[in-house]
């Protein structure tokens, strides 16, 4: 292994230089390069899970307190450093400054929650219908897990995963997206230093369809957790089969906000705003789909646009941003195309949907796009079918609840649902009857706690739910021991 490198790989301990490096590119300013990030292959794949491997017989066995004192040091230096790596976390993905210190800050409670689950094992004595016998069900770690994280959330979904797979004591190969890899670096950095045994976690940068795949693939790795794209994870579920592996996925998601003739107009305009539009819409939770009823649905359309009119889009790091920048051009020329596609489709485009110059006045080219906002659309196109991941939201007028029901879960996807209403008659049917693994009565969809379960339905999420003691289910195996007295 190489000496320290500034922006390595973390493998057994030790930073690793490599042949290849990428720059990592500020959204907000394309002049502005974050720094260099080593590029690893298959071979830095093998070392880190072989140093994986090694470390896991004395960390699965390692005591409680030991797991709790680490996990609590890095989020305590996590919430202790917010602001800086919220800056870098805004810097390099282009959510603005208070949403990045906002994730970092949550990244930060995620490893003291789970600092406390080390010392909350817990396993069952039960009595075995044969006389003299006794019967033990315990929870053990499953070994060396390979964590493949996204873009959108490049702090607290590292975080999600992380965190308990060492508290239950399993060894980590995290591979992080390719336009983050800053914060990833940093956390990292944080873990290398908190006391754990080198070769316990460890860091492998790169591109997916090389990193990604080698995980995969590898015989070593127990098990694999994925966030990202619907495509990418169904694939690795079929490679994870094949290979009898554990594997966990969160993918996309195409969440409705339904509004109700009577709703708190006021209340439903900022709510579906913030669901649809902040983070620059870049979250799975987002609601692209505004499902409103016809007695509230033409002083929605009036009130959301006024709204999106005060709207500041611009450099993620400057004062009074309110949306910063699409993450990437790739990224961007998808939004734009499907805002043409809902055009041909028919869609009425009342708001936004072109690429705008930074509002602060900075010169500095980005990626920066007017949220936009098609009305008068039909459940069939393709705008309110297919994940865009960007600041588009598409409004479809509908009767009554029960059609804005019946519209909600015509999707193949199943994450979040919202309502907004004040009866509390359909909200108490939309919170049993929504078809989604998270369901918000007048909140955004986009905006959950950290200890409690996170994941979907139908094509959002495939195996057992991430964050809170239900994390559990993953990063853990069950063994039953029986005992003759």
């Amino acid at each position: 292994m190489s000496a320290f490198s500034p922006h390595g790989l973390l493998i057994n301990g030790e930073w690793v230089s490599t042949s290849q490096a990428a720059p990592n590119t500020n959204p907000s300013n394309l002049a502005d390069v974050v720094g260099e990030y080593a590029q690893g292959d298959a071979s830095h794949v093998d070392a880190a899970v072989a140093a994986a491997t090694a470390a896991f017989p004395a960390w699965s066995t390692s005591g409680i307190q030991a797991r709790h004192d680490a996990l609590d040091k890095i989020g305590n230096e996590i919430l202790a450093r917010r602001e800086e790596l919220g800056a870098l976390l805004a810097r390099e993905e282009g959510k603005t400054r208070a949403e990045g210190i906002g994730e970092v800050a949550r990244a930060g409670q995620i490893f003291k929650f789970f600092a406390g689950e080390c010392l909350r094992l817990a396993g069952e004595a039960v009595p075995s219908v044969r006389p003299g016998v006794g019967v033990e069900v315990t929870r053990e770690p499953i070994g060396v897990v390979g964590l493949i994280t996204p873009w959108n959330f490049p702090m607290a979904i590292p975080a999600w995963k992380i965190a308990p797979a060492l508290a239950f004591g399993n060894c980590v190969v995290l591979k992080p997206a390719d336009l983050v890899p800053g914060s990833a670096w940093a956390l990292a950095e944080i873990i290398h230093r908190s006391g754990i045994p080198a070769g316990v976690f460890n860091l492998v940068m790169g591109r997916g369809r090389v990193i990604g795949e080698a995980l995969v693939q590898h015989p070593g790795v127990a098990a694999i957790s994925f966030t990202g794209s619907v495509g990418v994870g169904r694939g690795i579920a079929q490679a994870c089969v094949q290979n009898g592996k554990k594997v966990q996925l969160e993918m996309g998601g195409k969440n409705p906000q339904v509004v109700l003739d009577d709703a708190d107009l006021a209340q439903a305009v900022e709510l579906s705003a913030q669901s649809a539009f902040y983070s620059t819409g870049q979250r799975c939770t987002a609601s692209s789909r505004l499902i409103v009823t016809q007695g509230i649905y033409p002083k929605f359309i009036e009130a959301l646009q006024a709204r999106m009119a005060k709207i500041k889009v611009g450099d993620a790091l400057a004062t009074g941003t309110d949306v910063g920048p699409v993450v990437s051009q790739a990224q961007l020329e998808q939004d734009l195309s499907y805002v043409e596609i809902a055009k041909a489709e028919g869609g009425v485009l009342a708001a936004g949907g072109l690429r705008v110059a930074c509002h602060t006045g900075s010169g500095n080219e980005g990626f920066f796009m007017a949220p936009a906002l098609f009305v008068d659309t039909a459940p069939a196109m393709r705008i309110n079918r297919e994940e865009v991941f960007g600041p588009v939201a598409s409004v479809i007028r509908v009767r009554d609840y029960d059609e804005a029901l019946a519209v909600a879960n015509d999707t193949e996807f199943g994450l979040s649902a919202g309502i907004a209403t004040t009866s509390l008659k359909y909200a108490t049917h939309f919170k049993r009857h929504a078809q989604a693994g998270m369901v918000m009565v007048n909140l955004p969809t986009a905006g959950v706690d950290y200890h409690v379960p996170f994941g979907g339905r139908k094509g959002s999420s495939y195996g057992p739910r991430e964050q809170g003691r239900y994390a559990q289910e993953f990063f853990t195996t069950v063994k039953t021991a029986y005992t003759l007295a």
